[in-house]
């Protein structure tokens, strides 16, 4: 399940994604809640395969591998990224929103690299009180 695309741009297929569902049903608050909801019940799938992975249910057994868990978190990512597509109304205003998110997670996570490499630790982590 590659894509051998060196242009692929997942915005683009989201946009497509979402032009689709909107045809069928059209956006108001309460689809909006339901693209929202929809991103519980993917996860709730990909929390399904690992435990299909683990082989937890004794009868059932390993029911799942790592394709199929990653066919669900990518199911995730989709569903997420069509519901802050609905949510900002544009696939590009979605694309900006989640780059700069992530660039304030990087940031944060540089700035915790840097104070661990000084010594420093969260207090969950050298025992004392949270």
């Amino acid at each position: 399940m590659k894509n051998t695309r060196s242009d692929w741009d997942m915005w683009a297929d989201v946009a497509a994604l979402v032009v689709w569902l909107n045809r069928t049903n059209p956006v108001d608050d309460h689809e909006l809640t339901l693209r929202i909801a929809k991103i519980s019940e993917e996860a709730g799938e990909a929390i399904a395969a690992r435990i299909g992975m683990l082989g937890q249910n004794p009868r059932k057994g390993i029911t799942h591998d790592t394709a199929d868990l990653a066919g669900e978190l990518c199911d995730v990512i989709v569903t997420a990224g069509v519901a802050l597509t609905t949510l900002l109304g544009d696939a590009n205003a979605a694309r900006g929103f989640l780059a700069a998110k992530l660039g304030q997670i990087r940031d944060r996570a540089a700035q915790v690299q840097a104070q661990n490499a000084d010594g420093w630790r969260p207090l969950a982590q050298s025992g004392g009180a949270a």
